[in-house]
């Protein structure tokens, strides 16, 4: 068997609560929290639920021997530090784990989950009072919402005030630290509250609109990832409130019912955005090392930009910073490529996947009747749109861009327009990456150069 030593392996994390058929909540939100932030997670599951994003239709609590047969399991060959308790259903798995973790030197987070998100009682009334007086004081952070707040403490949380006077009572029953979170609060702007020993913080931070199934078991997981790396504890919780504002950001819709939350979705778009970049940086230098594309630049520039998937602005779009422009006869190259480097080209692209997702590059070329000819001739599909046309306050490339998509009654190749006063006439290629797009314009550009020898 091989051995390795304790520098090598990974940060484990253990989670103890409820399997979600439905793969939103529970211990998936959870595993796919610790996969995201970089730690292994552990698993200790008390209760199966046949679940989705409609409701919780039946629970089955595990027995207390076969809970703490899979928490001995763990603890006898991974050093764990950190765990989180979520849904812990029974009294008797809350007095064995209770009785159980006093021999073991563990931080415990507790997510005292009392129901689903989509509906559904995920704590018997009797394990109510095990909680309160077993684990809690034993808690070194506690994370109920204020639903939960008002369980455990009987005080009524409906604003900050009332949050505050709860957390003190939690820290009253023996938790270390409590944060009542703030998503069943009022207002536009999130708003955890932390209470500890060092007094009371407020955590603010933007109110995400999404599907949350997961959202309170994927803060407490976050949560107790960072306090394993070492964070403090203010610290900690402020990553943990951005990661799961990020993760109800990207959710997605899999079921009927309340969309569960992605917390892979900043990874994702993170790693998309190096490809983008990646991709658009080849592109640029294909046009560099092509001569004859110079008789393609216009006299305002080119520029050529590619956009993640799903992009939803400028911000998400990339393209190069100052354009490529003509001196004298050679091309250059006035900055880097980044993200929101143009709102001209990042309005073309994202009119265009309004209407077809795949369409996420472009590029704009000088217009001539000789280059649409030579497009023809190449196959390429043509759409144009009139600037005398565009309503008052209309954005000209998205208005141009969405009227050219409808008039051709599908995605073209080309878009074109005649310009306009002070406007110069132009050319606009579309395409699913920007090195697509850039070797288009080379074909392009070695046709108008061909004519000219």
């Amino acid at each position: 068997m091989e051995q390795t030593s304790g520098a090598d392996r990974v940060p484990t994390v253990l989670c103890i609560g409820g399997h979600d058929s439905g793969g939103g909540a529970g211990i998936s939100a959870d595993q796919k929290t610790f996969s995201a932030l970089g730690v292994h997670g552990a698993a200790v599951i008390t209760a199966v639920t046949a679940q989705n994003t409609i409701g919780v239709r039946q629970v089955f609590g595990l027995p207390p021997e076969q809970v703490i047969a899979q928490l001995d399991a763990v603890l006898d060959d991974f050093n764990v530090s950190w765990a989180k308790a979520g849904m812990l259903y029974s009294a008797e798995n809350v007095s064995a784990l209770a009785c159980r973790l006093r021999s073991h030197e563990l931080s415990l987070v507790i997510d005292p989950v009392k129901e689903a998100e989509a509906g559904g009682l995920l704590l018997c009334g009797s394990a109510l009072t095990a909680l309160k007086d077993e684990l809690v004081p034993r808690a070194a952070l506690i994370t109920p919402n204020i639903f939960e707040a008002e369980m455990l403490t009987g005080l009524s949380v409906r604003n900050l005030d009332e949050a505050k006077r709860a957390g003190l009572a939690l820290l009253e029953m023996g938790a270390k630290a409590a944060v009542i979170t703030g998503g069943h609060l009022d207002g536009d702007v999130l708003v955890d509250l932390l209470v500890c020993e060092d007094g009371v913080q407020r955590i603010c931070g933007p109110r995400m609109r999404g599907g949350n199934h997961g959202v309170g078991c994927t803060y407490s997981a976050a949560l107790t990832v960072y306090l394993s790396l070492g964070h403090p504890i203010l610290e900690a919780a402020r990553k943990a409130q951005s990661f799961a504002a990020a993760s109800v950001r990207y959710s997605r819709h899999a079921g009927r019912g309340v969309a569960p939350v992605d917390q892979c979705g900043d990874l994702r778009s993170n790693s998309e955005r190096f490809s983008v970049l990646d991709n658009l940086n080849r592109a640029i230098d294909m046009l560099l090392d092509e001569p004859s594309f110079g008789l393609l630049i216009p006299e305002v520039g080119c520029n050529i930009g590619m956009a993640i998937s799903g992009a939803a602005g400028a911000d998400d779009v990339a393209a190069v910073q100052g354009r490529l422009v003509l001196a004298g006869s050679r091309i250059r190259q006035a900055g880097c490529p980044r993200f929101g480097a143009s709102r001209h080209v990042a309005r073309v692209i994202l009119a265009a996947l309004k209407h077809d997702a795949r369409i996420r590059a472009a590029v704009n070329l000088r217009w001539s009747e000789r280059t649409l000819e030579d497009a023809a001739r190449l196959g390429l599909s043509m759409s144009c749109f009139d600037r005398r046309d565009e309503p008052p306050g209309a954005k000209s490339m998205s208005w141009g861009t969405d009227r050219a998509i409808r008039l051709a009654g599908g995605m073209p190749d080309i878009i074109w327009d005649l310009g306009g006063p002070g406007k110069e006439p132009m050319i606009r290629l579309l395409g699913e990456d920007a090195v697509a797009v850039a070797a288009t314009a080379l074909r392009l550009a070695r046709a108008k150069a061909d004519r000219k020898i």
